[in-house]
């Protein structure tokens, strides 16, 4: 029987690449690569053999959808971003098995949800920038699900989690659920990012208030607490994705009988205007 072994909350922002290389940006992410790589010795440590990825830049209008191929292998340039991800390479083993149990699971129990093995879908950047830091060697397989879901119910994405949880425990692997994407995410407008040094601050006082008591919120376990406001906390404080992502992890976590608590691994920092960090939290 497979296992549930890690499941965390992680940034993507592109500037996590730019921080690789040499110029005005170098190292200025190094504490989120540190956070991602920490979260990836974990993984292993804990005997995960797959990442199951929760995708924000995955953006989908109808049905949930997974990207289940056998191999990823490709060169990525962002549409969104393509002075900050371009060329970037990356080739992964994927578990299609896991990919169509989940979605089966999940049309049981009343989500339509569609696993796809097509060599053509590419995998978004919210799967590779995780993956390039907590799966540097690809010794793990990857899984993507989209989780900008544009037209679906926070209770539907709760059953996803909810199924991906029952199809892991169903299946023969070990994973490592990652929800990737920010936490508040209002984008600085164009005309004022440059005067106020967008890269590096947040675009509202309010929104990184909100943030910093909602990671107060999982370290403290005050989980049912943080899911009564979540529906608010994604509308007032532009959640990225709608924050299905998060929806999703906390179904596969047991939504409001999970009675564990968050660990932040990178200290909650600001990029463009969101808000960003890594989390890990506790499982049984």
């Amino acid at each position: 029987m497979g296992k549930l072994v890690l499941a965390a909350k992680a940034t993507h922002v592109p500037t996590m690449l730019m921080s690789e290389q040499e110029g005005p940006l170098k190292g200025c992410r190094q504490a989120a690569i540190d956070g991602h790589r920490e979260i990836g010795r974990r993984a292993r440590a804990a005997g995960a053999d797959t990442f199951v990825v929760l995708d924000t830049h995955w953006l989908v209008n109808a049905a949930y959808h997974i990207n289940a191929n056998h191999r990823f292998k490709g060169i990525f340039t962002s549409h969104e971003f393509p002075q900050f991800i371009k060329d970037m390479p990356y080739e992964y083993e994927g578990n299609a098995a896991l990919g169509d149990l989940i979605a089966e699971t999940a049309r049981a129990n009343g989500v339509y949800t569609l696993s796809h093995q097509v060599d053509s879908l590419d995998l978004e950047y919210g799967t590779l920038v995780p993956m390039r830091y907590m799966n540097a060697d690809a010794g793990l397989k990857v899984v993507s699900v989209a989780a900008m879901c544009t037209v679906h119910s926070f209770e539907s994405s709760r059953r996803l989690g909810q199924s991906i949880r029952e199809a892991i425990e169903a299946s023969d692997s070990n994973v490592a659920l990652i929800a990737s994407g920010s936490l508040s995410h209002h984008i600085w407008p164009n005309d004022d990012y440059a005067a106020n040094n967008g890269t590096f601050t947040i675009s509202s006082k309010f929104n990184e208030v909100v943030d910093r008591r909602v990671l107060e919120m999982w370290q403290g376990g005050e989980i049912d607490l943080f899911l009564q406001m979540l529906p608010d906390y994604a509308r007032y404080c532009d959640g990225e994705g709608d924050m299905h992502d998060t929806v999703m992890l906390f179904g596969a976590l047991g939504w409001d009988k999970y009675t564990g608590r968050g660990e932040v691994v990178t200290e909650y920092f600001p990029s463009s205007g969101t808000g960003q960090t890594n989390v890990v939290f506790a499982l049984d």
